[in-house]
């Protein structure tokens, strides 16, 4: 099954959901925003808000915040707000009980993440950003997605430094990230860290370089060790950046590391990693709060783009189901065609658009990465079934044969596919008969919810 789901102004056009839906493990959050969603719920049905319906529903939030990882000290300030501002005077009285509820919690919420977005230390001519964590937390793929970050978003000309000499294989994987980036690495092989950063930081001057990067190396935990050699570095190089690289899966401990290395080092910010895999959500909930380090990225994915800057109100709204379309604005810019996306807009609107122009669609949104990751920040996604899919990419690779295997007339008028060019066609791009009548009916389906839209009366039709 493939589904056209929505199209927000001129930047996003396509999502696609299939009937080949694999159920996934909770993913960022995900656990913790349905108990809180299940919690703010049984509020909606109360005529107005008293102590006692309150303090069940507070209750429910308690137990899904602690099971979620929160510190402790954190989830009983948060249940204490919650509680003394939605039975005060700052409930605004238009507002439903639900309504006002759902405002209160998302303020905490923002609260808690950090209130502003924090953003990353960029200073002229050249910026020196050193990076550190423990081992296993993600650091040098990180170093790779941060730069390429720089490079695609900034426009700016990152050097990546191997400092990291005494894990194996450890500066070759840097090196092959840079390969594949397409951006210089500076190493000098295992020699002395502090040494090849001042060495790199002179090279990066010489060469016309305005970021540098600087991989350190990670240890099993925090010793004396550890610290005394990325000292050495600071003193030597002086980064105006100093992000800390942060597993998320660590829980409650994460505030613990931060801790550490905060002690010794100044920190600038962190790095929260893999937050793509089955992860409590805890740390983020608990680091800013307790220590006032600023989570200034996330980890979303394991490709190279798959790096977010950190925004607490929109990472609040992802917790409550409210979608969070900035995020997605922002990922299509520069990756989707506007020209395109015109031409398309037009043909929706006077319904002419073919199956030539679904097929340019699927390769323009394919460069926006894996797609429920996208349908994920769709506003309601949970309640649409969108939260916890898992599309095969090859799904995308079977549409895009079929619609090959087709002549161009066959493209621009389906309606003349009958059951011998559709048995052609199904040979040709090596699906079946039946795959073909899916994709056919689908696109129906499509035609219709943009007559819809454009009639201002859509409706999602799942």
């Amino acid at each position: 099954m493939f589904l056209l789901v929505l199209f927000y102004y001129l930047k996003i056009w396509l999502f696609y959901k299939f009937s080949c839906i694999i159920i996934n493990g909770d993913n960022m959050f995900e656990s913790l925003g349905d108990r809180l969603q299940n919690a703010i719920n049984k509020i909606k049905g109360y005529g107005k808000i008293t102590e006692d319906n309150i303090s069940e529903v507070t209750r429910e939030i308690r137990l899904a915040l602690l099971e979620a990882d929160v510190n402790y000290k954190v989830v009983k300030e948060f249940i204490n707000n919650v509680k003394e501002k939605a039975l005060g005077e700052e409930v605004n009285k238009s507002l439903k009980p639900g309504e006002a509820f759902v405002k209160i919690v998302k303020d905490e919420l923002v609260d808690l993440l950090g209130k502003e977005d924090e953003p990353l230390i960029v200073i002229k001519p050249m910026t020196i950003l050193m990076m550190a964590g423990l081992q296993g937390s993600g650091k040098t793929t990180t170093v790779g997605k941060l730069a390429l970050h720089l490079r695609k978003k900034l426009g700016l000309k990152p050097l990546m430094v191997a400092c990291d000499v005494y894990r194996p294989a450890a500066i070759d994987q840097l090196k092959q990230l840079g390969k594949e980036l397409n951006i210089e690495v500076y190493s000098e092989g295992k020699g002395n860290p502090v040494e090849i950063a001042k060495h790199a930081v002179e090279y990066a001057k010489a060469k016309g370089y305005n970021y540098v990067l600087i991989d350190t190396a990670g240890r099993l935990h925090i010793d004396e060790e550890l610290m005394n050699e990325l000292k050495n570095i600071d003193e030597a190089v002086h980064p105006n950046e100093i992000l800390l690289v942060v597993d998320s899966m660590t829980g409650q401990d994460a505030v613990n590391v931060i801790n550490g290395f905060n002690e010794a080092l100044p920190l600038t910010g962190a790095i929260l990693t893999k937050l793509d895999g089955d992860t409590k959500g805890g740390a983020a909930l608990s680091i800013r709060h307790l220590t006032n380090i600023p989570i200034k990225f996330i980890g979303v994915s394991e490709k190279m783009d798959g790096l977010e800057k950190f925004h607490p109100e929109r990472m609040a709204n992802r917790i409550l189901d409210m979608g969070d379309l900035m995020s997605m604005v922002e990922k299509a810019e520069g990756l989707l065609d506007d020209e395109e996306a015109l031409k398309t807009a037009e043909k929706m609107q006077k319904g002419k658009f073919d199956l030539e122009d679904f097929l340019v669609q699927l390769n323009q949104i394919k460069k926006l990465g894996p797609l429920e990751n996208i349908l994920k920040m769709l506003p309601g996604a949970k309640k649409m079934g969108l939260n916890n899919v898992n599309i095969d990419p090859k799904q995308m690779a079977h549409v895009e044969a079929i619609i090959l295997s087709m002549t161009p007339k066959e493209r621009k008028n389906p309606d003349i596919l009958k059951a011998s060019r559709k048995k052609r066609i199904a040979e040709g791009s090596g699906r079946s008969v039946e795959e073909v009548n899916r994709l056919l009916k689908q696109f129906e389906q499509m035609k219709v919810m943009m007559k819809r839209l454009k009639n201002g009366n859509f409706k999602m039709p799942f």
